[in-house]
């Protein structure tokens, strides 16, 4: 029996940027209400030498992006990673959950198998569709969405475990 990739990639994938949505959301609402500019929050570090929250969500958008793309077997599309007020950042998030969910279980027929090679400046990985969302992906997505909590968390946003969770059932 083949693994269920899509449910285990895109459906998996789209609840995150739904949760990471939501955050931001919570995150708006929270400089709002206390009355200081959420650039802030979008500019967020805890410590000098990480990437931003800003950038922490574009990061989980590519690996969402790129997971949906590489598995089907199509071009990854291109985002300029521009964004820095959290409006654009929301927009990133929609227009990559869009492009997730517009992929088709039926694309992903035989990802589990399809070869998938991630190319660096000097280096590259190269997996099958499986260890690919299991070894890289979600890891990876998961650590990135966890820093976008972890920011928000640490500059005062009350939010707790469900709202990284969301709506799970």
């Amino acid at each position: 029996m083949s693994a269920p990739m899509y449910e285990m990639s895109v459906q998996v994938l789209t609840l995150g940027l739904t949760n990471i949505s939501n955050l931001i959301d919570k995150g708006v609402a929270h400089a709002e209400a206390r009355k200081f500019d959420s650039l802030v929050l979008a500019q967020a570090r805890i410590f000098p030498n990480m990437f931003p929250f800003s950038r922490q969500v574009q990061i989980a958008c590519d690996m969402a992006k790129g997971c949906a793309a590489r598995l089907a077997g199509i071009e990854v599309p291109k985002y300029e990673d521009t964004e820095v007020t959290m409006a654009e950042l929301k927009a990133r998030v929609a227009k990559t959950k869009a492009f997730v969910a517009s992929i088709k279980a039926s694309q992903l027929q035989d990802a589990a198998t399809r070869e998938i090679i991630i190319t660096f400046p000097g280096n590259s990985l190269k997996f099958n569709g499986l260890s690919y969302v299991t070894t890289w992906v979600l890891p990876n997505f998961y650590f990135h969405g966890s820093m976008v909590y972890a920011l928000l968390r640490h500059n005062g946003v009350e939010i707790g475990k469900m709202d990284f969770l969301g709506a799970i059932q």
